[in-house]
């Protein structure tokens, strides 16, 4: 029994925040209601890891961050949002306020998508969007702004 109980939470779960189909035995109206307000929730937590990110994009950040994020499992709110910032840039749709922020991560740590972000030990400099960081001696200085 409880196999199957743990089977269900999962596939519920699945639903939820993974783009997993819907479990039978579930109405899908309060389901989809459920699964929006997580999405909104996560973008909420994503925008405190990523204050300039969520600033550039203005009154666009729900409505780009859950595009994004719907039907992609979190890796955390650090994560989700570097992956998004790196998505943005990637498609040239990177504001300049996120482009500074993610030169400055990425200066600061590595961070291959797939791991979790490690601090730098060495000096680094990162690029993104026309704004250039460097690290040195683990302190982050923004040499060039982003255009605006």
């Amino acid at each position: 029994m409880s196999g199957d109980l743990a089977a269900r939470q999962a596939e519920l779960v699945a639903a939820l925040v993974a783009g997993g189909p819907l479990p039978p035995g579930f109405t899908p109206g309060p389901v989809e209601a459920a699964r929006r307000a997580l999405l909104r929730k996560r973008a909420g937590d994503v925008a405190r890891h990523w204050p300039l990110l969520a600033a550039g994009l203005g009154s666009a950040w729900p409505a780009t961050f859950t595009t994004w994020a719907d039907g992609r499992p979190t890796n955390g709110s650090l994560r989700d949002g570097w992956d998004l910032a790196r998505d943005l840039r990637d498609r040239d749709a990177l504001p300049p306020l996120g482009a500074e922020e993610l030169a400055a991560r990425e200066a600061a740590s590595r961070y291959d998508g797939r791991r979790p972000p490690r601090p730098r030990r060495l000096p680094a400099l990162a690029r993104a969007g026309g704004a250039v960081a460097v690290q040195v001696a683990g302190r982050v200085r923004l040499l060039r702004p982003a255009p605006r």
